[in-house]
């Protein structure tokens, strides 16, 4: 499997340890990690299989790193790429928008050409909206943690979706 591309955005700090946390738990390639501040498009054309990781804020917002780069995201061309989007949210305080980040970023990965992977149910999460569901499918477009509220799962969901990759990956 050639190298992952990760790239991230963190305001609190939360998604660069999820960051940590995966490069530490990935066994089956090389995962090169760049924060969003520092990427330019020619650095996601780079890489077959990327994973995007970002969390939510407020009302549906995008991480701030994110929303700074958005414009310039939505002209990435993703034709042949295969992405993973994980994504941190608040789902009882902010219930409406949980991780609508990942909803918004899968969005413009599927309309300019690119597969996702990772796929990840919501069956046990309490939220009333979420962009980042998959309509009718009972799934989110990527992995959906709270530390806010269940951060004690917060390693078994990662374990469980970095296996899932994998296999998804192979």
């Amino acid at each position: 499997m050639n190298t992952i591309g990760l790239i991230y955005g963190s305001d609190t700090g939360m998604t660069e340890e999820i960051t940590h946390s995966i490069v530490d738990n990935w066994t089956a390639s090389e995962i090169d990690v760049m924060e969003v501040t520092n990427v330019s498009v020619a650095d996601f054309e780079k890489y077959d299989t990327l994973l995007l990781g970002l969390s939510t804020w407020y009302d549906g917002d995008l991480q701030s790193d994110w929303e700074s780069y958005y414009d310039e995201f939505k002209t990435v061309n993703f034709s042949g790429k295969t992405v993973a989007i994980f994504g941190l949210g608040d789902q009882y305080g902010y219930g409406e928008y949980f991780i609508d980040g990942v909803g918004m970023l899968a969005e413009v990965v599927l309309a300019n050409g690119g597969k996702i992977i990772g796929h990840w149910p919501i069956k046990d999460y309490d939220f009333s909206e979420s962009k980042a569901e998959i309509e009718g499918q009972g799934l989110f477009y990527g992995l959906a943690l709270d530390e806010d509220n269940e951060p004690e799962l917060t390693q078994e969901r990662l374990t469980t979706w970095l296996d899932q990759l994998a296999k998804e990956l192979q």
